[in-house]
């Protein structure tokens, strides 16, 4: 049975995308998505992707902060510019969320694909106190730097398509790096943009199942 949901368009900072903050009842936990972006700066998964995965969020039970995507949103086309402007972006999302009344409270994770995944385990690496947990889905961990990934305390899922064989040795690599609580899933079959048959769904489980066992014990960071 799909939880009862609040639904609510807030703007973070004065020059902030809007975005949309869902809430199921008793949430325990938020999930910050981030705009990820591929190796050219482009989109790596459409909106409705991110979607999905939020709605698979919601259906055990976890909130989700979803940036509406836009002209303001888009990459730069330059990778290593792209993640510093998400990981300022990631920051400031996470002082707002534990200002704003309807999330003060809650543990936070982050959601992130492509060079936004880099960009959430920088914001990881950096507010160990407040991030509790992350999922990359077909991310490039390798963007966030070794030095990042060995600062990174909150358990960590990496989602790879298991038809994308560079991403997977990315991800591996990462993985060595990495000190935390983690995890590699590999979605047999699933190409970069988990556009096959059932990939998507596998994915958007394994992230909403990660995410409420881990925002709804206690974040021992």
């Amino acid at each position: 049975m799909q939880p009862l949901l609040q639904r609510e368009q807030v703007r973070i900072g004065a020059a902030g995308a809007p975005s949309v903050l869902t809430l199921p009842a008793d949430a325990p936990g938020l999930v910050l998505f981030t705009l990820g972006s591929d190796a050219g700066g482009s989109a790596n998964h459409p909106a409705r992707h991110d979607e999905f995965v939020a709605n698979a969020l919601h259906a055990h039970g976890v909130g989700s902060l979803l940036p509406e995507r836009s002209d303001a949103t888009a990459g730069t086309g330059r990778v290593a510019a792209d993640v510093e402007r998400q990981t300022r972006c990631i920051d400031a999302v996470l002082v707002w969320a534990t200002r704003h009344p309807a999330t003060a409270g809650l543990r936070l994770g982050v959601f992130g694909t492509g060079a936004g995944a880099a960009a959430a385990l920088r914001a990881a690496a950096d507010h160990a106190n407040a991030v509790c947990a992350v999922v990359a889905c077909s991310g490039r961990p390798d963007l966030a730097g070794g030095a990042a990934l060995q600062r990174v305390e909150a358990p960590t899922l990496l989602i790879v398509g298991g038809a994308d064989a560079d991403a997977l040795a990315r991800n591996r690599q990462a993985m060595r790096q990495m000190g935390c609580r983690k995890r590699l899933e590999v979605v047999p079959g699933a190409s970069s943009r988990f556009l096959e048959p059932g990939t998507l769904d596998t994915a958007a489980h394994l992230a909403g199942a990660w995410f409420a066992t881990h925002l709804t014990a206690r974040c021992d960071t």
